[in-house]
């Protein structure tokens, strides 16, 4: 049994293929999709409502909640309501999961220690120039090829989930959720997912400005959390082997840093924490 809870701010154009992606699992045999959409003034929850007869005929459950303006966080904790199961799966609207995934997440989830899950991460083709060439350094950097970074789709159990209260007011809900467990509970299925990147120059500085801001964040509020991170750093020569390989890659993402160094977080909007 799992309980997929699906966050949404006016993605009437992911909710969709979003949904379609999840009602093609082949597993698990019975599950609840709780979307909670937050402050949309688009046709999100419409669409949504449109995948009843679809859900219902595979033997889950919808629940659509219209909320008002809650942000990501607000919206995070009114689907933790609504949710009937110990078991979940916390996915972003924009994410395509594979068949197998939710299936494997439940099997791993299955467990009375407390347990965190998530699939291969895959960045999703790109459609700008500057995109397509930031993607290919980042998706090489440690955070996306070590460990279990959760970032658009992350699971827990309900011995994990216990280990905190509601999503506190904060940015970055998928780091704060890996660190309340140590590496070795942390579980990568075999399956995988799509996450897209935001597309332009622009965008992509907005969003590390966000997700930089966020990890501070986590530091400042919540240190005690630190004990669990198992960040990789990349030496010297491995930076400049990069660099030798895909030179445009590395220089486009590598703007995107100094950008943002130079320009720090101002807002707490919802952006899509690409």
């Amino acid at each position: 049994m799992l309980s997929i809870l699906i966050p949404a701010n006016n993605e009437a154009a992911h909710i969709g293929p979003c949904l379609e992606a999840v009602l093609a699992s082949e597993g698990p045999d019975v599950a609840q999709i709780v979307v909670a959409a937050n402050g949309c003034d688009d046709d999100t929850v419409q669409i949504a409502e449109r995948y009843r007869t679809t859900v219902e005929a595979k033997g889950w459950t919808l629940t659509v909640l219209n909320l008002p303006a809650l942000g990501k966080m607000g919206a995070l904790n009114a689907a933790d309501e609504a949710a009937s199961f110990g078991n979940r799966a916390y996915l972003d609207a924009d994410v395509l999961v594979d068949p197998a995934l939710m299936g494997q997440i439940t099997k791993t989830l299955n467990t009375d220690t407390p347990r965190y899950a998530s699939g291969k991460l895959r960045l999703s083709r790109a459609k700008t120039w500057a995109t397509r060439a930031y993607a290919r350094t980042y998706s090489k950097v440690p955070f996306i090829t070590h460990g279990v970074p959760g970032a658009g789709l992350f699971a827990v159990n309900a011995a994990g989930r216990a280990r905190w209260q509601d999503f506190p007011g904060i940015i970055s809900d998928d780091t704060f959720v890996r660190l309340n467990f140590a590496p070795e509970e942390r579980i990568s299925t075999e399956a995988g997912y799509d996450w897209p990147l935001v597309e332009g120059f622009a965008a992509l500085v907005k969003v590390r400005r966000r997700q930089n801001a966020g990890v501070d964040e986590i530091v400042a509020r919540f240190p005690e959390l630190l004990k669990n991170d198992d960040k990789v750093t990349l030496s010297f020569g491995e930076k400049l082997g990069m660099m030798l390989r895909d030179p445009l890659g590395f220089a486009v993402y590598a703007a995107v840093s100094v950008v943002v160094k130079l320009s720090p977080q101002k807002s707490d909007s919802w952006e899509r924490g690409r």
